[in-house]
């Protein structure tokens, strides 16, 4: 069984992870609740960084309207998109 502290930071992110537009709810949601455990520490990291940007840019990212400059947020940004389109 996980630690307590293991279930809170998760139950953090996964607040965190409720933008509050539907856009960006439909991707972050199902991706925390079925993927995040599962990755890599470096990839669970980008996750988070990718949580402290604001909406509006998750939102261009994810429309892949433009793209982050960051290649760590671009790594993540392109997890979740091939995840609900995959190639």
């Amino acid at each position: 069984m996980s630690a307590p502290t293991d279930n809170t930071e998760f139950n953090r992110l996964w607040w965190h992870s409720r933008r509050g537009m539907l856009e960006l709810d439909v991707l972050l949601i199902p991706f925390i609740e079925q993927v995040y455990r599962d990755l890599p520490a470096e990839d669970q990291a980008r996750y988070q960084k990718l949580l402290s940007c604001e909406d509006t840019d998750m939102f261009e990212w994810f429309m892949q309207r433009s793209r982050p400059d960051d290649p760590d947020l671009q790594r993540i940004v392109d997890m979740i998109l091939n995840r609900v389109q995959p190639d």
